[in-house]
């Protein structure tokens, strides 16, 4: 196979579009900023265009660094939860409620008591709320589909509307299991002649409208293929790909996703799976991680105590490190406080206590996800700002068992680039 690949990431600070070709080998990344969207208390929104005026601009941007000539197919993820209301042109009849507007408190209370407990609709910040509140606000009108902001975007380009994927849908309802819109939404009200036809990620459905192609520098036969969210992109980018693969966020909070090959559902802890074809994204997070350590040491601190971290000699302390009480997973428990006693007279000795004891947090989750269903732990791909200090690799190497690395790529259009490429997910 030749030719290149486009995957276009519309995340919260602007998009971001790259090329990959047919070895995966990245030919250029290229970005363009969005402004901030327009909060109001639990309102978050941004007009679409904007998305659209910036997808354009990285295009472009792309197009002076890399021939995009042989672009053969492009794939566009978004950031998950983020909806609109469109007439059949594709023009916007509302704004982009984003990932976190959480306006639709009402609406949430209102799914919540319909929605089977795993469905991931759950929630004020959820699609399926969201859109329950534009059906009673005013917004309906000439509207003809509810999409996500991946979704517009790829429509933007082809023409073709009311097409979203298994990902994207999963918080507006859909069952992605059954792989059908449940009958439950019914009982709620759901205009269901609004919501999309959902399709396997990277799956083609339409070719780029000529004149938008003319405008773009992209071929006239360029193949568009439905997308994701944005989370999953940032998980296909680190290219783990087989069951039992795994990838830990150590950022402010630490949050563990696997590749399996059924669904894992647990309510009470926050677990839930996003459909990848045949396989399955199972995730948990835990309030533990870099928040945690933040209230003992600053991040100054950490490089300074880093060199003195000593990982093949355990500390012996058994730490649970949380930045307040609760924690969500791999504990279930709103009280639960932090176990950070005894402490060491030496910092060196208590910093490396508190990066055992998340590494331990994180060790912990994996088994419970082993435990609901997900396969023997292969390997763990790190990401975010704490996957970067050597030192703690080696520590959640000793602990978890398994060969622990840092990606080497996590930008979210290089796994839709990813998407686009292999036709589907990994």
């Amino acid at each position: 196979m030749g030719g290149l690949f486009l995957g276009i990431d519309v995340g919260t600070g602007g998009v971001r579009a790259c090329a990959i070709d047919a070895q995966a080998g990245i030919r250029g990344f290229a970005s363009a900023a969005l402004p901030a969207p327009r909060v109001d208390g639990n309102a978050v929104d941004q007009t679409p265009q904007l998305w659209w005026q910036a997808t354009v601009t990285a295009i472009l941007k792309l197009g002076e660094a890399v021939d995009l000539g042989g672009v053969t197919r492009a794939v566009v993820d978004g950031t998950s939860g983020t909806l609109l209301l469109v007439d059949a042109a594709g023009r916007p009849c509302s704004p982009g409620l984003m990932y976190n507007d959480a306006r639709a408190a009402h609406e949430a209370t209102r799914v919540a008591a319909v929605a089977p407990l795993e469905s991931g609709a759950h929630g004020a910040s959820s699609a399926l709320a969201k859109l329950l509140y534009l059906q009673t606000h005013g917004y309906i009108g000439d509207a003809r589909h509810a999409i996500h902001q991946a979704d517009w975007i790829a429509g933007r380009l082809t023409g073709h509307y009311g097409v979203s994927d298994e990902n994207n849908a999963l918080k507006l309802g859909y069952d992605p299991v059954a792989r059908q819109w449940p009958r439950w939404l019914d009982r709620l009200g759901v205009r269901t002649d609004l919501l999309p036809k959902v399709l396997v990620p990277g799956t083609a459905f339409a070719e780029i409208d000529p004149a938008i192609a003319r405008a773009l520098g992209l071929p006239p036969a360029v193949q568009v293929a439905a997308g994701t969210t944005d989370g999953v992109a940032a998980f296909i980018a680190t290219r783990a790909n087989q069951p039992g693969d795994a990838v830990t966020s150590l950022g402010t909070t630490l949050v563990v996703k696997q590749l399996a090959t059924q669904p894992i559902f647990a309510a009470d802890q926050g677990v839930y799976s996003h459909r990848l074809g045949e396989r399955w994204l199972a995730g948990g997070a835990s309030n533990s991680g870099g928040a945690a350590l933040l209230m003992h040491f600053s991040a100054d601190d950490m490089e300074r105590l880093t060199p003195q971290v000593k990982p093949k000699e355990p500390t012996g302390l058994d730490y649970y490190p949380l930045p307040k009480p609760g924690e969500r997973f791999p504990i279930a428990d709103p009280a639960l406080t932090a176990r950070i006693t005894p402490r060491p007279v030496e910092d060196h000795r208590f910093f490396q206590g508190l990066l055992e004891g998340i590494a331990s947090v994180e060790a912990l989750a994996y088994r419970q996800l082993a435990q609901l269903g997900a396969p023997r732990l292969r390997r763990v791909i790190g990401i975010g700002g704490g996957a970067k200090n050597d030192a703690w690799t080696q520590i959640r190497h000793r602990i978890l068992g398994v060969p622990v690395s840092v990606a080497e790529q996590t930008e979210a259009s290089y796994g839709a680039a990813l998407l686009a490429l292999n036709g589907g997910p990994p």
